[in-house]
């Protein structure tokens, strides 16, 4: 799946900053794929829309999944990406996400604190109940926003970010994500999408100082729009 131009979802933008909505299947930057990365899209979008020459500075702040969709913040001057980088660190960019998962929650509310342990190999975290070489402490809050006809859209509040942290534990608990092969959903996505999606970022901005709160869309397709 390549990102062109046309398709590129701008949430947000200024001199400091730019913010888009990730199309499942997009990378968020180069790797081994050669397939071309969401940074490089948005580096285009950059150059015509303001006719820049030369190379175009794009700081990458964090990433999300190739199968997840959602919010990512790009910054567009070194010292945005030097703050937002400090304000992730800090933990003061707050993140929440929205899954739909294979059965109903028992509880409404839950906090999960696992240990998780990434092995590169396979590209995967285990989770463990104590900590062990290695391994990083998760923690994440859900609630149960809908119940669906066979899933549950579920609402996530990370407290840190491990590698597929929210994949991972939710599926240790038996709620896997829908199409999320990986770990434990029973069959994929048509498009090899799954059903994780960045909902909501909110945080000080780094240089102007005020609130910003951006909410991305969900992408358009049966379940998601069963969720509005």
């Amino acid at each position: 799946m390549h990102s062109t131009k046309q398709n590129l979802q701008v949430l947000f933008e200024d001199n400091h900053l730019i913010i888009v909505n990730k199309r499942s299947g997009d990378i968020t930057q180069g790797d081994k794929t050669g397939d071309k990365p969401l940074s490089d899209v948005v580096k285009e979008y950059i150059k015509d829309k303001y006719n820049k020459t030369g190379n175009v500075y794009l700081g990458l702040v964090h990433r999300l999944d190739r199968p997840t969709s959602g919010v990512i913040i790009f910054a567009r001057t070194s010292k945005a990406l030097e703050r937002l980088n400090k304000m992730l660190r800090d933990k003061e960019i707050h993140k929440t996400y929205w899954a739909v998962v294979k059965h109903y929650p028992k509880k409404e509310k839950v906090t999960l604190i696992n240990y998780l342990k990434k092995n590169p190999k396979n590209n995967k975290s285990s989770v463990f109940q104590k900590e062990i070489e290695g391994s990083k402490k998760a923690i994440l809050h859900y609630s149960t926003l809908k119940k669906l006809d066979n899933y549950a859209l579920l609402e996530i509040d990370l407290e840190t970010g491990r590698h597929h942290q929210i994949r991972a534990q939710l599926s240790n608990i038996g709620y896997p994500i829908k199409g999320d092969l990986k770990y434990g959903f029973n069959r994929s996505n048509k498009d090899g999408s799954i059903h994780l999606h960045a909902r909501k970022i909110e945080f000080i901005h780094p240089v102007a100082k005020e609130k910003i709160s951006i909410l991305a869309p969900t992408p358009n397709d049966v379940i998601w729009n069963a969720c509005k």
